[in-house]
Parts: C-alpha cells; sequence; structure tokens
C-alpha cells in the first residue's frame, strides 16, 4: 500500500519557511492550552522572528546571544537575580511596573521596588533620625499622606530605606554598616503627617561584574542610579504606592542605568542655614529639608499593612 502523502492544507502551514516562519510555529500549538498562554507566546514568537528577520544574524552571531543568555543565567544565585537586573536596564520592569500601576491623576506614581527591600525594618517614632553610621549630609524629611480628594490619611503607615553616604544599603554590608541603618517603618498621625531625619541620598551603580554590567559597556552606557530614597505608603482602603523621591541636582537624574526616574518624583532639596529652623528640628545648620506629599488611590477593601507588603514582595 502507497505511503499516503501529508495534505500541505492541514494544520494551517505544517513546513517552515523563512516567510512563513511565526505564522508555522504559532500554528503548532495544541488547541486545549490557556488562552492567556497563547497569547503571550504567540505575541513573543511574532516580535522575536521579526526581529531576527530585520537583524539577519549571523551564526556567530545568534550564539554570541545564547552565551550572553547563559552567562546571564549562570550569574543567578540566592541572593543576586542577573536577570532581573537585565529588566531593569532594558526598561522593561519599569514598563510592566507603569502597566501594572496606572492610577488617577494625581495620585503619586509608581516606581520598581528595587532588590534591597526588607520587611521587618525597626519601627520609630515619627522625627527619628534613621542615620546609624553617622555619614553624609544631614537631612529632614517631612510631608503628609492624603488621598485623591485632598483628605488626611490617618495612620498611613511609611516604609522608607537608601543607601548611607557610601553608596551601599545595609544588607551590602553586613558588619560593616550598623543593621537597619537607613531604614525604618514609620506611622503618619492623625493629620496624615509625617517627619524624620535622614541624610541626602547620593547616586551608587547597580551590580556592573556580570554580563549586563558588560552588555551597558558596550552600548556605552553607565550603571549608577540617580540618587533617591525609597518609599512605601500602605494604608487600609488605599492602593499601596511604591515609590522614590529624587534629588534635583543629581548628575545621573536624567540617565537613571534602570530608567526609575519619573518627573513627578523629582523633590525640591532645600539647604537651610536658618538657626531658628535648624533648633525646630532639633538639628545643627546648615542641613537639608525636603517637603513631600503622597497621595493615594481608593481601593476596594482594607487589607492591612502587612497583607499589601505581603502582596508586593511575592509579585
Amino acid at each position: 500500500m502507497p505511503m499516503q502523502q501529508p495534505d500541505p492544507e492541514d494544520n494551517g502551514l505544517p513546513y517552515f519557511s523563512e516567510q512563513d516562519s511565526e505564522a508555522v510555529v504559532n500554528a503548532r500549538m495544541g488547541e486545549d492550552i490557556s488562552p492567556r498562554l497563547r497569547q503571550v507566546m504567540s505575541t513573543l514568537v511574532r516580535h522575536l522572528h521579526a526581529a531576527v528577520k530585520e537583524i539577519e544574524p549571523t551564526h556567530e552571531e545568534w550564539l554570541a546571544a545564547i552565551q550572553f543568555l547563559t552567562a546571564t543565567g549562570q550569574m543567578c544565585n540566592a541572593w543576586r537575580q542577573e536577570y532581573i537586573l537585565l529588566s531593569d536596564v532594558l526598561g522593561v520592569s519599569m514598563l510592566v511596573d507603569s502597566i501594572n500601576n496606572r492610577r488617577p491623576s494625581g495620585a503619586t506614581p509608581n516606581t520598581i521596588l528595587g532588590p534591597f527591600f526588607v520587611d521587618g525594618a525597626p519601627r520609630y517614632p515619627l522625627g527619628a533620625d534613621i542615620c546609624l553610621d553617622g555619614k553624609g549630609e544631614p537631612l529632614v524629611v517631612h510631608g503628609r499622606v492624603v488621598d485623591t480628594e485632598g483628605r488626611p490619611v490617618a495612620g498611613a503607615t511609611l516604609d522608607v530605606w537608601q543607601t548611607n553616604d557610601d553608596g551601599f544599603y545595609d544588607v551590602q554590608q553586613q558588619g560593616i554598616q550598623p543593621e537597619g541603618n537607613l531604614r525604618a517603618v514609620f506611622q503618619a498621625d492623625a493629620d496624615g503627617c509625617y517627619w524624620f531625619k535622614s541624610v541626602k541620598p547620593r547616586h551608587y551603580p547597580i551590580p556592573s561584574d556580570g554580563p549586563v554590567g558588560q552588555l551597558l559597556g558596550r552600548l556605552g552606557r553607565h550603571p549608577n542610579r540617580a540618587a533617591h530614597l525609597h518609599f512605601i505608603v500602605t494604608a487600609a482602603g488605599h492602593e499601596p504606592v511604591i515609590t522614590h523621591i529624587f534629588t534635583p541636582d543629581c548628575p545621573y537624574l536624567a540617565q537613571d542605568a534602570v530608567f526609575g526616574v519619573k518627573q513627578e518624583l523629582i523633590a525640591d532639596f532645600q539647604q537651610v542655614t536658618d538657626p531658628a529652623q535648624a533648633r525646630r528640628y532639633g538639628m545643627a545648620a546648615p542641613f537639608w529639608q525636603v517637603e513631600w506629599n503622597f497621595v493615594l488611590a481608593p481601593a476596594a477593601g482594607t487589607a492591612s499593612r502587612e497583607e499589601l507588603i505581603g502582596r508586593i514582595t511575592a509579585s
């Protein structure tokens, strides 16, 4: 009995060709797979094949790309995720964050969480000094937490963390920096007001000793993050905000390595020389101060701070 020849019309496009490559690959997906998986994979295949057709890489170039991805994976361990770093420097992390945190006009915008948030930071009363190593230019941070109607959010919780004046987070220098240095949790008062003492943040480099750092160098890009303070602001009945505030005089403000700067988050840091104002805060002049108000969007439900932080760190 003669062998039956395959029908070229079966299953759409069964045979590979340069012209129809993405359609042939996507036609191989089964009928019973997740609709979302089908959408994601068909889109990725379509754009990947379009990029390859536009670039027309040589075999050597494609092998170099695979070797780069292999080296990126080999750099990952329990405390370092090189693929997240790659996502960051390509702007994808910020794009995903923006898509997932669209907020009403006037609400404080999100930025990326970053790898150095630690739940369980020490809780301090308002006005406490969170700088434990004595380095840097003194800073007072103060402001209010309000809703989109301008009403105070009483008792809102603020997690704050930043690098020290050497450009390192406390968890990067265990045994060198005091534990919990420049890291704290505060609770706003009944009027939504908060304030604390710290030091003016400075810019610092992201890890650049791996494949992602080598890629930045070949692209003529630096690894520096613009100077900032991190915040997570949570309150029952409101969407949590994960954000930074940036100093306006940082040389890397418009060149942040992970695209974390949004114009709305550039704060006004002012140097204070008035002795009377210094006495008001229990400071010695000169010092820096910044006023920053957080605007929270409404949310369904009344999740606690612990539940909200759990969602943030699990995502």
